[in-house]
């Protein structure tokens, strides 16, 4: 057997990717079931949701993949904020919405004492971090119960800074890859390089196991990220229209569509570069918008255009999150796709 997957217990040294607001535990589950490890995003989930998501990850018997976010909350910015809401006044008016009621609040929580304690109780096998590591007291709580840790870099010097600071395996996130970049110790997009020319550079420099992530769709994917030295995968976008994913319909249909060959890095959702399919408030608002908070602020002013735009049938102001290769996103049970994705290993 693989011994990443021996770490993993796993039939597969493969990773389904957590994705924030396009699943849950179901999707988590189903991928297990298959001989994968199914990952649960958790840092949009507050405290009841995720006990139950917990409950029900535990239940199953199955290993399962617990990913939180490490970022700084950021201080508050009235400057920023004013030119953020006037950027997006026009929208607002058009959609005849009011924009001093757009909500407070974050939307997303970095990893805390309080999330630690409740992971405690049941005591996950792998727990992933994006945007760096939690602080060394927080890390180590993880490890008081033999959790095996993994985190994203995005460069060279983030893996090595990984290795040193305690992560067990290092996710080399090529800048194909779908969702947030994990990127913690340099927000210079022109530092990162694709997954295989990352993936190399990274294995070469570490000595735990590095995961190959970016762009990886297909077996033909995983047997490349094999041969330039990969002790696994990790796969989100061939994930998106899983029969268990909680993806919505706009979403399912942007993917399946030619939209789904133009995606771009943006952080006028969430205020953090992230890949999506190109829409209407990324051509208009340009894709890197230096008006836009930092994040998580971004999504709270976004929000309430989404959801109208969304009622019309419309995907202006909606994050159509996606990798760079979504030809692998079909409709299908996850079991299936996730069997089609280990004929990789051989």
């Amino acid at each position: 057997m693989n011994t990443l997957a021996e770490r993993l217990g796993t039939r597969w040294p493969l990773i389904q990717a957590p994705m924030a607001g396009a699943q849950g535990s179901r999707l988590a589950l189903a991928v297990g079931g298959a001989g994968a490890l199914g990952s649960l995003p958790c840092a949009m989930l507050a405290p009841d949701a995720l006990r139950a998501e917990l409950a029900a990850l535990q239940a199953s018997g199955l290993p399962c993949n617990v990913n939180f976010f490490c970022h700084t909350p950021p201080a508050p910015d009235a400057a920023r904020e004013a030119a953020w809401r006037a950027a997006l006044a026009p929208y607002y008016d058009e959609l005849g919405l009011d924009i001093g009621a757009v909500p407070d609040g974050p939307g997303r929580t970095p990893f805390s004492a309080e999330a630690a304690e409740l992971l405690a109780e049941f005591k996950p096998r792998v727990v992933s971090f994006h945007f760096g590591l939690p602080a060394p007291a927080l890390l180590a709580r993880v490890k008081s119960w033999g959790a095996f840790v993994l985190s994203s870099a995005t460069t060279v010097r983030e893996a090595l800074w990984l290795e040193e600071h305690g992560a067990d395996a290092v996710i080399a996130q090529g800048l194909e890859a779908g969702g947030h970049r994990g990127h913690f110790l340099s927000m210079d997009l022109t530092e990162q390089p694709g997954t295989f020319a990352l993936l190399p550079q990274v294995v070469a420099a570490v000595r735990v196991p590095v995961i190959a992530a970016g762009g990886i769709a297909d077996a033909a994917g995983v047997r490349a990220a094999r041969a330039l030295g990969a002790a696994g995968v990790q796969v989100g976008t061939a994930y998106l229209c899983a029969d268990e994913a909680a993806t919505t319909p706009l979403h399912r249909a942007a993917l399946q569509s030619e939209a789904a060959r133009h995606t771009a890095l943006t952080n006028g959702f969430t205020g953090r570069p992230a890949r999506g399919i190109v829409n209407r408030a990324m051509r208009e608002l340009g894709p890197m918008c230096p008006a836009a908070p930092e994040f998580p602020l971004a999504a709270a002013a976004i929000a309430p255009l989404r959801a109208a735009a969304e009622k019309a049938g419309r995907t202006d102001f909606t994050p159509l999150w996606s990798g760079q290769n979504a030809r692998g996103c079909r409709s299908a049970p996850a079991a299936e796709i996730t069997r089609a994705l280990a004929e990789g290993w051989g």
